[in-house]
Order: C-alpha cells, then structure tokens, then sequence
C-alpha cells in the first residue's frame, strides 16, 4: 500500500519503507527504458545541490519549474511566424512549443527514452524567444553588441533570469537540450536530438498549416514527388514524419531519419522559406519591427532606469546595459511591446477637464 509519498509493506513486526515514489519511477526507468535513454537516477545533477523529491525524479521536477515559469506563460502572446494574424487558429510561440512537445514524446515513447526529459527540453526550448519571432530576433541581433540567438537566451532565461535572478537550477541534460536544439550543434543525449528534430518537423508542419489557412500556399503547390514520399495532407505528412523517426532510430543510439524521408522534408523545407517565410503577405510588418525594436533598444539603453526592478538588479550586479535591455525586450510579449512603444513615442491627447 502506499502511505503519503512512501510505498510501505506489513511485516510481522510492524510496517517498514519499501522506497519512495520516485525511487520506484527510477527503478522502473532503468529497468524499462532502452539502454541508450537518460535515467533520472543518473542525471549529471544541478549546479546548487537539492534534496530529491520523494514523488518526482529530477526530470519530472525540471518540466514543472519550466512549465510553472513567467517565461513559459508568457510565449502565448508571442508570434510564431504570421505578425498580428487575423484569426484565431494561426499558432503562436506556446502552440508551437506544444507541438514539438507532444511530437518529442510520442517519439520517446516509442523509442522506450526517457518522456519526462524530452518534455522538459520541448517546454524550455524556445524561452528566450523575442516578440514578432525571427524578425524580432534578426533585429535584437544587429542591435546587440555581443549578438543575440534565441537558443542561447533561453539558456540564460533558466540559468539567470527566472525567479528574480536566480534561475531554475535545472538539471544539466535539460539544460543541454536547450541551448543545443538548433541545427547547428548536437545534444548530448538521445531525448535532446529528439526534440532537436522535433522542432523542426513542428515548424515545417504548422507553418504549412497556417500559410494554407492564410491562402499563401496550397496543397497542389507542393511537388507531387514530396507529396509521393511524405503524404498528401498535413496530417499524413506529420505522421509520415513521426513514424519514420522511430523506424529509423529504433535501436541506434542516435536519432536518424530514412534518407527519402530526410530529403523529402529538406525540399519541403526548401519551399517554405521560398514561399511562405520570405513571402510579401507574411512579411509585410517585418521592417516595421526592425525600426519598432531599435528604438526601445535605444531608449533603454540609454534610459535603464525605467525597466522593471528584476532587470535594474542585473546592471547593479555588473551585467552589461545593453545585455539586460536585450533581456527585457526579448522578455516582451508582441502586445506590451506595442503598448510600451505606445506610450515612449506616441503622444497621447490631453485630458484637459
């Protein structure tokens, strides 16, 4: 039976502990998961030691932090790809990161990885990003001296920024799956390469979704030799992607695609910046957020005083003005931007009576 968050057994001499919830869960992942996963009980650890939990493995822990953060909620009000869409069903930051999510673990699971990793990274990956998406981010790019990358921003947003300064003090592999989802560099474990290609296949399937919504691209735009390989309908293709993730991986200790499949998905990525990504309608509003950002970046930098407490703390502790500008902007969600512009630039009417 279980008594609180301590599995216990009647003996002849009373009751004695078995193990504790979570020692169960870690005892159930080393001997059910593949030999190629990342077992909670043998994480790298935190950098401030923390007493375990007796219901949660570190992982588990590491997903709620993420999930209960001001970071996370904030990435509802972020734009994914289409700025200010007129609708209610484009996704934004936080429906994208859903998506890669549920793609992660459905990849996990039926790889036999550690889920509880992989959601964490999903649900931490993409912290750091601007408002109005890429565009915000080429424009924090050009506007910092020591450059921005969103991937890295989300590392310092659970390192550094969260709760007041003092971050998450998350685990190292969540930590790693993080900053390295992009394509350019290699997680170090298994469920961090998953949802490195998660993301990717989340993007490329919900940006065709929307760009059909939007009437930008139709399904006879797409060659017929993609559409041969991956499948006809947006729902087909994500689910040609997802099952030829674990056929191709199973087994392997790495996390591959077929060589059809991975081509198919290049040239389909292919016709979607050509189309969709550097498409007039999508873009129109983009420059607009590259002259909108650089004066807020102006104007902090040389106003720091009027950001918030938790970013003025930052330059009293010795971080760079303009880091922590980049910080506090790249914190924004698209409508406070707005609204801050607003009220920096605009002039508003006088309330004479």
């Amino acid at each position: 039976m279980v008594n609180g968050s301590v599995f216990v057994v009647a003996t002849c001499d009373g009751w004695r502990c078995l193990m504790t919830i979570r020692e169960n869960i870690e005892q159930n992942e080393l001997q059910n998961l593949s030999p190629f996963a990342a077992a909670s009980v043998r994480t790298r650890g935190r950098e401030l030691f923390e007493e375990p939990c007796d219901v949660r493995t570190e992982f588990m822990r590491d997903r709620d932090r993420i999930l209960h953060s001001k970071a996370f909620r904030r990435l509802k009000d972020k734009t994914q790809v289409f700025l200010s869409p007129q609708g209610d069903h484009y996704r934004t930051r936080l429906t994208h990161t859903l998506e890669v999510s549920q793609i992660a673990r459905t990849v996990a699971k039926g790889l036999r990885l550690n889920e509880d990793l992989v959601e964490a990274i999903a649900l931490g990956h993409d912290l750091g990003h601007t408002p109005f998406g890429h565009a915000g981010e080429r424009a924090l790019n050009k506007l910092s001296p020591y450059g921005f990358k969103h991937y890295e921003q989300s590392l310092r947003v659970v390192e550094r920024l969260e709760k007041n300064g003092q971050g998450l003090n998350l685990t190292w592999e969540v930590r790693d799956g993080i900053v390295n989802h992009q394509m350019d560099t290699i997680p170090a474990t298994l469920e961090g390469k998953i949802v490195r290609l998660a993301d990717k296949i989340a993007y490329i399937h919900h940006d065709m979704d929307d760009a059909q919504r939007a009437g930008i691209i139709s399904e006879d735009d797409i060659p017929i030799t993609i559409r041969m390989t991956l499948g006809y309908t947006t729902k087909e293709r994500l689910n040609t992607f997802v099952i030829d993730m674990i056929n191709s991986s199973e087994g392997r200790n790495d996390i591959c695609q077929s060589p059809e499949v991975e081509d198919a998905m290049r040239m389909l990525r292919k016709l979607m910046f050509q189309d969709v990504y550097t498409n007039p309608v999508a873009k129109s509003e983009e420059i607009k957020v590259g002259r909108m950002l650089t004066h807020m970046f102006d104007y902090y930098r040389n106003n720091p005083e009027l950001m918030s407490s938790e970013y003025r703390r930052l330059i009293t502790e010795g971080e760079p003005v303009e880091r922590v500008v980049c910080d506090y902007i790249s914190g924004m969600t698209d409508q406070f931007c707005v609204n801050k512009f607003k009220e920096i630039y605009v002039p508003k009417s006088w309330d004479i009576f």
